[in-house]
C-alpha cells in the first residue's frame, strides 16, 4: 500500500514538473525575456550639440587640437609675439624636437616593459610544469639547468633594457623641462 502511494504521487509530481516546464519555456528563453525587462541606465554622452559652454569640463593632459593656455611656451603664440624672432623660433623647435624624443622613448619602454612581461609569465609557466612533472625533473634536469640559465639571463638584459630606457626618460623630461616646455 505504501509503495503504490508513493510511485502515485511520485508520478503527480513529475507530471506537473513537465507541465510547469512546457509554459514557462526554457531557462535561456526566461533569461532573455528579463534582459529585455531590464534597461540598462543610459550613461550621458557629451558631443558638440550638448556640451556645456558655461562651465570647464575635466580633461587629463593636452590634445594636440585644444588651445593651451598662453605661457609663452605655445609654438603658436610665440610667432605671434614679436619679442625675439630668431630666439622665440629656436626654442620652440627645440621643445618640440625634445617632445618628438619623448613620446618615441615613452613607447620604447612600454615595449620593452610589456616584452619583459611576457618573458617573466613564459618563465613561470615553464617552470611550473617542469616541476609539476616528477618524471621530466628526472629526465631533463640538466637541460632545465641551461634553459633556466639563458631564461635568466634573457629576462635579466630585457630588465636591464627597461631601466635604461626609464633613466633615459627621465633625462629626456629634464632636457624638456630646461628647454622650457612642460
Amino acid at each position: 500500500m505504501k509503495r503504490t502511494t508513493y510511485i502515485t504521487l511520485g508520478g503527480m509530481i513529475l507530471a506537473l514538473a513537465t507541465v510547469c516546464n512546457a509554459q514557462s519555456g526554457s531557462l535561456g528563453d526566461y533569461a532573455r525575456a528579463a534582459r529585455k525587462e531590464s534597461k540598462p541606465t543610459a550613461t550621458k554622452s557629451f558631443d558638440n550639440d550638448n556640451i556645456p559652454k558655461d562651465s570647464q569640463l575635466s580633461v587629463v593632459g593636452n590634445t594636440p587640437d585644444a588651445p593651451q593656455a598662453d605661457n609663452g611656451n605655445n609654438p603658436a603664440n610665440a610667432a605671434a609675439k614679436p619679442q625675439a624672432p630668431a630666439a622665440a623660433g629656436t626654442d620652440a623647435v627645440k621643445v618640440a624636437d625634445v617632445k618628438a624624443r619623448l613620446e618615441a622613448q615613452k613607447s620604447k619602454v612600454e615595449l620593452a616593459s610589456r616584452e619583459l612581461d611576457v618573458s617573466q609569465r613564459e618563465y613561470r609557466l615553464r617552470a611550473a610544469s617542469f616541476y609539476a612533472d616528477a618524471g621530466d625533473r628526472l629526465r631533463n634536469s640538466a637541460s632545465w639547468d641551461k634553459e633556466d640559465a639563458d631564461y635568466k639571463k634573457k629576462i635579466a638584459d630585457q630588465q636591464k633594457s627597461v631601466d635604461d630606457g626609464k633613466k633615459q626618460l627621465e633625462e629626456l623630461q629634464e632636457e624638456l623641462r630646461k628647454a622650457g616646455g612642460k
